[in-house]
């Protein structure tokens, strides 16, 4: 366990909120340096003025590689590397197929398809591809990608079709990715939350938030997002953790 976060340079898609700024929050106290990565200018400004002289926001779609690559390109430019790569951006809308309002669009099912799974990937990719440019640490490692899938990836809900599929795809490329990487020295985990305390959930009522938290086995609350961080911190310190997609959802089978 020779790699910690006081020297590492994080890129975190989805940082301007969430599971994402709590992650880059947690780098930045450790001494690291994140690079935002949002579609929300406004959110990902403020962001990084939280963090500070070590924190940089680059708007990006992840759905475009162009705006992807130049982001990582911009990041290296700045900070010379990246060692880290924790994806968090995507959606979680919840529509049937067969909704009273008629049939659901594949264009609704292929928009999150696009954000959650392929914008991901486009992601991963260009962080791979500087991560192998890295100098290898005692243990041959290069560089740490996260990616953040669900459980849902399993335990898919009525409504949740699109959503599943796309968190599910994420876990499926897991170990594919983590056995390619292998010779570069480059770790693939995936991290499949549970219910988490995100904005998603400020625009519940308190009784449906309270419901949520009954469902938990133990704790029996929402998860905090600096529990999630926390993990993204011993994933990235602990060499041995590789092809694997951890859940963190306190025993909860939806």
């Amino acid at each position: 366990m020779d790699r910690t976060l006081s020297n590492a340079t994080a890129l975190i898609s989805g940082g301007a909120s969430g599971l994402g700024f709590a992650t880059a929050e947690h780098v930045v106290a450790r001494g690291g340096r994140v690079v935002l990565l949002d579609v929300n200018q406004e959110k990902g400004d403020n962001a990084a003025r939280k963090l500070g002289q070590n924190a940089i926001f680059l708007a990006t779609d992840i759905t475009q590689e162009s705006q992807v690559d130049a982001a990582v390109s911009k990041a290296m430019e700045k900070f010379a590397r990246i060692d880290l790569l924790v994806n968090c951006a995507g959606i979680a809308p919840s529509r049937r197929v067969l909704a009273r309002d008629g049939l659901m669009a594949t264009d609704d099912f292929e928009r999150v398809i696009r954000i959650n799974l392929v914008g991901v990937f486009c992601v991963a990719r260009a962080a791979a591809n500087v991560m192998q440019n890295n100098a290898p640490d005692v243990a041959g490692q290069r560089g740490v990608i996260i990616q953040t899938a669900s459980i849902a990836a399993f335990d898919g809900q009525i409504g949740q079709a699109a959503y599943s599929a796309s968190k599910a795809g994420i876990v499926g490329m897991t170990l594919p990715l983590a056995r390619e990487f292998a010779r570069l020295g480059i770790r693939v985990v995936t991290i499949a939350p549970g219910l988490f305390r995100t904005p998603m959930f400020d625009t519940l009522p308190p009784k449906a938030v309270e419901e949520l938290e009954a469902s938990t086995p133990f704790p029996k609350r929402l998860g905090k997002p600096e529990e999630f961080a926390a993990l993204v911190e011993q994933i990235y310190v602990n060499t041995m953790i590789n092809g694997e997609t951890v859940r963190i959802d306190g025993a909860l089978r939806m």
